[in-house]
């Protein structure tokens, strides 16, 4: 999956695959996890949010199945 980088504390780069409604975020501390069944919408308000890192916590963390890839 693409990625691109991100402007963020906690968060490296984020990417979306649209077909599985799969967010892959990396983080600057190295983990790299996904994130199913996730919006596009909130894909959406993740990229637009002035602190990516803070949106994550807030409206992601704990609320989609989580798989750890590195």
């Amino acid at each position: 999956m693409q990625r691109v980088s991100v402007v963020s504390t906690d968060l490296l780069s984020v990417g979306y695959d649209v077909a599985n409604s799969t967010l892959e975020i990396e983080f600057q501390s190295g983990g790299l996890y996904q994130y199913s069944g996730v919006p596009v919408g909130e894909y959406n308000a993740l990229m637009s949010a002035s602190s990516k890192g803070g949106h994550f916590h807030a409206r992601i963390k704990d609320r989609y199945s989580t798989r750890r890839i590195r």
